[in-house]
């Protein structure tokens, strides 16, 4: 029997999960993640952010964009912004940390538990203040260790 937990969401950086996957030289498997996590509880929401080069004939990432919002995932994506720095080099801004604050922030008073896939370190502030709203919040870093924020009344 499954344990439940309570509901849980999910929110995931795409683009920094995407590019640890391929350095890595291995696939993820979205569809098992979707049913690890329905196991764990009730999945009210699964948010995969990323970015997109809208200009372009084809995005590499577009085919698992498409993918994921077909199969049930909740996709927001932001396009890449592209700028000339002062020493006149072209520079790609891809950050989609404001969408993850918001995610996170609306989902908060809605759900038992929060699992935040993210390499970001500066997102600590937003995974302490869902902890004060959730109780439970859950990090997973990119180098696969599992941070697990017990809820403070825990034993």
């Amino acid at each position: 029997m499954a344990d439940r937990r309570g509901k849980v969401a999910l929110l995931i950086d795409g683009v920094k999960l995407h590019a640890t996957a391929k350095a890595l030289g291995f696939d993820i498997d979205y569809k098992k993640l979707l049913e690890v996590f329905n196991e764990r509880g009730m999945l009210l929401r699964a948010v995969y952010c990323t970015t997109v080069m809208e200009d372009m004939e084809y995005c590499a990432v577009r085919p698992l964009v498409d993918w994921l919002d077909y199969n049930g995932y909740m996709v927001v994506t932001k396009p890449i912004k592209e700028f000339v720095d002062n020493d006149g080099r072209r520079r790609i801004k891809t950050s989609i940390d404001i969408d993850f604050v918001v995610g996170a922030m609306e989902t908060a008073d809605h759900v038992d538990q929060i699992v935040l896939f993210s390499g970001e370190g500066n997102l600590r502030p937003l995974i302490a203040a869902v902890q004060r709203r959730v109780g439970s919040m859950e990090c997973t870093r990119f180098c696969m260790t599992w941070i697990m924020a017990a809820p403070a009344a825990a034993p």
